[in-house]
């Protein structure tokens, strides 16, 4: 995801040598926010996205008990705007599965995009792979480390 850059520019109280205020300006937060709107409503309705119903398909359980998974952080689920849940449907994929409280656990958060931010971001300490990627490559534990280095 690319954010509109707020370094590239001088500010006012930049170019007369006085210390960079550490706020963004109005219209640099608007523009900021449309843009995460609009990547987050993208990634809502991308092709690995499932509903709470779908979800509970696949997991052979009800949809309340996806809801209640997604609350303990059990289950990564992304809200919607409107109502309800979207959820990756790969995370039941059993590499993954088992990992996602110990994730939540880890990360101090069951904030779905918290989690799911963690899990597609390429990570240094990975070599620059994902964390999904390195949970499908058999690397739990290592992954675990980092996120619990990156805690909240």
């Amino acid at each position: 995801m690319t954010y509109p850059s707020t370094t590239s520019a001088q500010r006012p109280d930049e170019a007369h040598g006085e210390q960079p205020s550490p706020y963004v300006s109005a219209s640099e937060t608007q523009a900021l926010l449309r843009s995460s709107l609009a990547a987050r409503n993208s990634r809502l309705e991308a092709d690995d996205m499932v509903n709470t119903d779908q979800a509970a398909k696949i997991a052979g359980t009800s949809r309340v008990t996806i809801n209640a998974w997604i609350a303990k952080g059990r289950a990564i689920g992304l809200p919607r705007t409107t109502r309800g849940f979207r959820l990756p449907v790969w995370q039941f994929e059993p590499a993954l599965w088992d990992v996602v409280p110990k994730l939540a656990k880890a990360l101090g958060t069951v904030d779905g995009w918290t989690m799911l931010s963690f899990l597609e971001t390429p990570h240094g300490g990975l070599g620059g792979a994902t964390p999904r990627q390195a949970l499908e490559q058999g690397q739990a534990d290592r992954v675990l480390l980092l996120a619990g280095a990156e805690g909240l």
